[in-house]
């Protein structure tokens, strides 16, 4: 069917109807590919190290004059590329990388928002990344954050991931943080 427009330009119109009809005859196999969602839990390490020739978190603003960290002022940003191991010594088989932000987003800097990509490098997940996003109450024993994605054995990850400080050496500027995680996600079949 044509339909005619001013200044003697047609345009081919399909109907509504035809492209419904042809939408139901597109096969998706999107639920044979992902199977059931499996629950997974596990426990990392976070090996942080926050100045120093080794430094694995910087400040990006928010530093005041004196060159000293400001953790809790509004506004500061910290770029983290963290080593993962799969207990508490530093010495410990690496899993990954914690890569990303945190930003002090409570005016009162309570609050650190926090942006992190999972990298995992070690055999059982390697090239696999979860995603972490969430306020996380930084004054808090233990702080919750949401589980928002995943890729390759943990493709479309979604569940929630505790932090915890259970080591800190002030003097070292070095601290572990146990992640512990729950989600669903789908193994990565291809």
């Amino acid at each position: 069917m044509l339909m005619a427009l001013s200044n003697h330009v047609t345009v081919p119109t399909i109907s509504l109807s035809l492209i419904l009809l042809l939408a139901t005859f597109i096969p998706t196999d999107s639920k044979l590919q992902l199977g059931e969602p499996l629950e997974t839990s596990m426990t990392l390490y976070i090996q942080d190290y926050s100045y120093g020739p080794n430094a694995t978190l910087i400040p990006i603003t928010g530093v005041s004059s004196d060159g000293d960290w400001a953790f809790h002022k509004f506004g500061t940003i910290f770029c983290t590329d963290d080593p993962i191991t799969e207990a508490l010594d530093a010495s410990s088989t690496p899993v990954g990388r914690a890569q990303g932000i945190y930003v002090t987003s409570a005016l009162d800097g309570s609050n650190t928002h926090v942006l992190i990509s999972l990298v995992f490098t070690n055999e059982q997940y390697k090239g696999s990344t979860l995603e972490i996003q969430g306020a996380s109450p930084q004054f808090e024993r233990v702080r919750e954050v949401s589980v928002v994605s995943g890729t390759g054995k943990f493709r479309f990850a979604r569940g929630y991931a505790t932090f915890e400080t259970v080591h800190l050496d002030m003097a070292a500027a070095y601290s572990v943080i146990e992640c512990n995680i729950t989600m669903l996600h789908y193994l990565n079949l291809n």
